[in-house]
Order: structure tokens, then C-alpha cells, then sequence
């Protein structure tokens, strides 16, 4: 099977996913896509011709199709903000806040979740601000690179699970859960990464009542606040992953990552408050999983999580307990 067929035969699924959940669909998925989906490099060259393959830090056979093409999911590059008071979405949703230089916005996952970057501008700083759903990832980059200022795209491909980003610059292709880039002219450059939190909207709120919120450009383009990856977060698998699972805990486990070190979310969830030297992270109830039910605001509480240290935030990802295991291999999982 090519990998055109592979992407037709994913396209079925995407319709078998809305009609009976995404965790459901995951026993479908016959076990020969897919090797089909994973690089061809003379293929890539057709719709990547400025991307130089020669250069890559990684085994490009580790990277797969999920089936949109280059910017299949469409990022979000000329945002539009309202204030608070003009939105009306349930307190218990969750967004991406991010406070910079007195300016604070929320990135709503309703939105983020069919558009998965945002290239914006928050007090000065040129900055990306994404959310990967098959692995629960957002994260907020600085986008400056030296002298540059780059705009992300989505190459509609994964590794472990993970979104491939690539900058409209160079066209070099981007782990989104590490902020490097992987493949092309930038190979082993690294964003910097903004603390940012994952929090419910009413929370945010609370912290910072004179701030915005994204919307839609166009409220009709996509079903916004409908999720499309129903029942994931209680998958036995994670989607197009090949890589070993994580001992001691389900592959689907949320689990806080700080570096190299990381805490499972249930650990926080019991203690409400943990100390490990200098950082302290916390959790209070009412965030709603953006990947439980078919409509966000109806998702399970899973809480939410902040991570400090002196009192300031830094950065920390709230992720799947496989996703820490791919990427940081020799890091440390706390359970219990």
C-alpha cells in the first residue's frame, strides 16, 4: 500500500471516527497502514521541494503521515481576539493562557484543536502557541530564531504520536513536543519555550479579568467546541505510535513533565500539592479533557495544574505518559 491509499483509507477512518468515538477506531485501523505511511522521501520531495532531506537529526523512517497533507490543518496566522466579557464559553473549558509583559491572552483548545498553531504576537514577542491533541501537548514558543522571525505551518506528519511543525522560511520541519527542528537547513536549532499555562477558562479569568480570548476567524469553517478524537484519553494505544510503552502506567496516563522529570497526574491529583526542591506544582478541580466527550464542555474533570517556582511559572507540559517515554527516554516518571 502507497502512501496516497494509506491517506485514503485514513480519510475513511476520519468519517468512522465522528460517527463511533476515536478510542473505538483505534481497533480498526488495520495494522498494514501503517508501515505505508511512513517515509518516502522522493514522494515528500513533490510537495516539499525546498526542504533539504539530506540534513535530519532523526531516523526519517520514524516520521509517519496522519493524513492531512501540508497544511491540511491550517494554522491559525492573522488571530482575532475579543474580551472576555464577549465570549461565551463554559468556565470549565480549557485554554491556553499565556501572560506576557502585562499582556494576557487565552488560546482556547476548542479552537486549537482543529488548527493545533497559532502564530501571534503578545506584548512585542513573536510567538507560536500550539497544541498537539494526540498527545495532549501545548506549548508556547518564542518564534525569533537569531535574526529571524518564523511562521509554523503543520506538515500533517507525526513522530511518536507527535505533530511535525515546519517553519514558512526555510520549510525545516519541527518536533513540536521538544521545539527542534528535525529535518532541514535548521536541524538541531531549538525554540525557546514560554511558560504558559493549561488551565480552565474560568480560572483564567479569575487571574486576569482585563484579558483576551481567540476566536474563531470564521465561526463556521470548523465545528468549534466539538471534539473529534472522542474517547482518546481513554485509549489502550496512542494512534500511528510504534515505539515501547512506559512501564508502571497506561500509555494514556497524563503525567506533568518538567525537563527531564515528570509527575502522573493521579500522583498530583491524590497529594494536591507537591514540593521537589525548589518547584511546587498544584492541582485544583474543574478543567474538562479536551479529548473525553463528543462536545468539550461535557468532557471528565481532569484538573488543573500549576507548576512554580519562587512563585513565578515556568514551563511544564501537562502530556501522555508515552509521550514523555519517547521523547525523554532516560528522564525520571514519578507514579507514587
Amino acid at each position: 500500500m502507497d502512501i496516497r491509499s494509506a491517506r485514503l483509507h485514513l480519510a475513511a477512518l476520519v468519517v468512522a471516527i465522528g460517527a463511533i468515538g476515536f478510542a473505538s477506531t483505534l481497533s480498526i485501523i488495520p495494522s498494514a497502514i501503517a508501515p505505508a505511511l511512513a517515509a518516502n522521501v522522493e514522494a515528500w520531495r513533490t510537495e516539499w521541494p525546498k526542504t533539504d532531506f539530506a540534513k535530519h537529526s532523526i531516523d526519517l523512517d520514524e516520521i509517519f503521515s496522519g493524513g492531512p497533507p501540508k497544511d491540511g490543518i491550517p494554522s491559525i496566522d492573522n488571530p482575532e481576539f475579543k474580551p472576555l466579557a464577549e465570549v461565551e464559553i463554559a468556565d470549565s473549558e480549557p485554554v491556553i493562557g499565556l501572560v506576557l509583559g502585562g499582556e494576557a491572552k487565552a488560546y482556547p483548545l476548542r479552537v486549537l484543536t482543529w488548527h493545533e498553531i497559532v502564530n501571534d504576537v503578545v506584548a512585542g514577542v513573536p510567538v507560536t502557541v500550539t497544541y498537539c491533541p494526540l498527545c495532549n501537548s501545548a506549548i508556547a514558543f518564542d518564534r525569533r530564531l537569531g535574526d529571524r522571525v518564523l511562521d509554523f505551518g503543520t506538515t500533517g506528519r507525526l513522530r511518536n504520536s507527535d505533530m511535525v511543525m515546519y517553519d514558512r522560511q526555510t520549510e525545516s520541519w519541527w518536533q513540536q513536543f521538544l521545539g527542534e527542528a528535525i529535518v532541514g537547513e535548521l536541524t538541531g536549532q531549538t525554540l525557546k519555550t514560554i511558560p504558559a499555562r493549561l488551565e480552565s477558562y474560568g480560572n483564567f479569568k479569575a487571574r486576569h479579568p482585563n484579558g483576551s480570548v481567540l476566536v474563531p476567524n470564521n465561526e463556521h469553517m470548523r465545528p468549534y467546541g466539538a471534539n473529534p478524537y472522542v474517547g482518546y484519553d481513554s485509549s489502550q494505544y496512542p494512534f500511528l505510535y510504534n515505539g515501547s510503552m512506559p512501564e508502571g502506567i497506561p500509555p494514556l496516563a497524563r503525567v506533568i513533565t518538567v525537563g527531564d522529570k515528570a509527575w502522573s497526574l493521579s500522583l498530583l491529583r491524590k497529594q494536591e500539592r507537591i514540593v521537589d526542591g525548589d518547584l511546587v506544582l498544584s492541582w485544583t478541580p474543574g478543567q474538562n479533557s479536551a479529548l473525553d466527550a463528543r462536545v468539550i464542555a461535557k468532557g471528565k474533570d481532569v484538573g488543573n495544574v500549576v507548576v512554580q517556582r519562587a512563585g513565578a511559572d515556568v514551563v511544564y507540559d501537562v502530556t501522555f505518559a508515552f509521550v514523555f517515554h519517547a521523547f525523554r527516554p532516560k528522564g525520571q516518571l514519578i507514579i507514587k
